[in-house]
């Protein structure tokens, strides 16, 4: 590593909600063991929809939340308290100032369920039947304004919204903020809930989502020559962030740094990706954490399944890094957690690097020959890394990537 370094933040907390399961351990199981959490959609309201599976979460979030707290909480809103609640118990429930305590939360679409919903309601019975918080509901903010309202966080209450870059790029702010010296402790992520007809025919007429209704948990199948687009997922995936120096005083356990961040956007197209501005990413991201390019040993790639995206990502990550990293893709396995993504991807990498294991990418039956990178299929990996990247890219061509180096 060169001289320069910008100060790194250490990663105390993990929290998620995920199609794998209600909380990092038992998702991070899951991905060691190659489980899918994508299935078909039983209710009638899918039976004439074009596309009729979804990664969908495993629990109901208002029953783990209760139902006095859920009724006035969007799932996605529910699902981000569930990941908040158990990433700041992981992070032994840090004894922070208020106004040092920030949160960044995004999400790709916010209360879309609620909308909908109220919509269908306010059409059917009138709007006096309409719930008084349908609009705290829908907020795009939601997410970050009830976590943060949950741990009394007023150093800021930050929603970016970047698509299916969001939660990266979250992660990305909280970074920034600490380092800026605004915050001691910033919890960071991203929340996503928008199975819903409307969503689910809208990517299908953009032909961007795979319609193997036939087999659900081999419909996501990231870099395999039989890839046909993505699955929808749902979920929340979160971190607590800390300054190095706060942490070390507390005596906190700390999972991995977040090394390195770099966001950047195509100018290219509303939904086709580029090369370039992905490159781009990875290497602000490696210069802002004094790495090298041979630093990186794993990517947890953005890598949704879908034709043109899994190969533009391949050249990007090639012309950036190099095609010596072990690359792996978790959409396999949860589908496209949007909003959520990026965070999630964080998690896994993280765990990766702290335990020395990468998960393999599921249903990787013939690699895609154009397809020149070392990805990690038929069983996870283990090894020791110094550093893994996260790499996640939105509609709008927004990219963000994040560099996590061992503990």
């Amino acid at each position: 590593m060169g001289d320069g370094i910008r100060a790194r933040v250490s990663v105390t907390g993990l929290g998620a909600i995920t199609p794998l399961g209600a909380d990092v351990a038992t998702t991070w199981a899951g991905l060691l063991e190659g489980r899918s959490g994508i299935g078909l959609i039983e209710e009638d309201w899918a039976e004439d929809l074009p596309v009729r599976i979804a990664g969908r979460l495993p629990v109901d979030p208002a029953e783990v939340l209760g139902r006095v707290t859920a009724r006035r909480l969007d799932r996605c809103q529910q699902a981000a308290l569930i990941a908040a609640r158990e990433a700041w118990a992981d992070a032994g429930a840090p004894a922070v100032e208020p106004e040092r305590l920030a949160v960044v939360i995004g999400t790709g679409v916010g209360g879309v369920l609620t909308t909908l919903t109220q919509n269908e309601i306010l059409e059917r019975s009138g709007p006096r039947r309409i719930s008084p918080y349908t609009v705290p509901m829908l907020m795009p903010n939601g997410p970050a304004a009830v976590v943060s309202i949950e741990l009394g966080a007023r150093a800021g209450a930050h929603t970016p919204v970047s698509a299916c870059a969001t939660g990266a790029e979250a992660i990305g702010m909280g970074l920034d903020l600490i380092r800026l010296g605004r915050a001691d402790v910033v919890i960071a992520g991203g929340a996503e809930a928008c199975v819903h007809p409307l969503t689910l025919a809208g990517f299908a007429q953009a032909k961007a989502v795979s319609t193997r209704n036939d087999a659900p948990q081999e419909a996501s199948r990231p870099f395999d020559v039989g890839r046909d687009g993505f699955v929808l997922g749902e979920g929340a995936a979160l971190v607590v962030l800390e300054r190095e120096e706060f942490a070390a005083a507390r005596g906190a356990r700390v999972h991995a740094a977040l090394a390195g961040s770099g966001v950047t956007s195509d100018a290219h197209h509303i939904t086709a990706a580029d090369a370039a501005g992905q490159a781009r990413a990875i290497r602000l991201a490696l210069a802002d954490s004094g790495l090298d390019a041979l630093d990186v040993g794993l990517v947890n790639a953005h890598a949704t399944s879908t034709p043109t995206g899994d190969l533009t990502e391949n050249a990007s990550i090639a012309e950036a890094i190099g095609t010596h990293p072990a690359v792996t893709a978790i959409k396999s396995m949860t589908g496209h957690l949007c909003g959520a993504a990026g965070s999630l991807g964080a998690i896994a990498t993280v765990l990766a690097l702290r335990d020395g294991v990468i998960p393999a990418i599921r249903n990787l039956g013939e690699m895609d020959p154009e397809v020149k990178l070392d990805l990690v299929a038929g069983a996870p990996r283990s090894g020791r890394w110094t550093a893994g990247l996260v790499n996640s890219f939105g509609f709008g061509g927004h990219n963000a990537s994040l560099v996590f180096a061992g503990a």
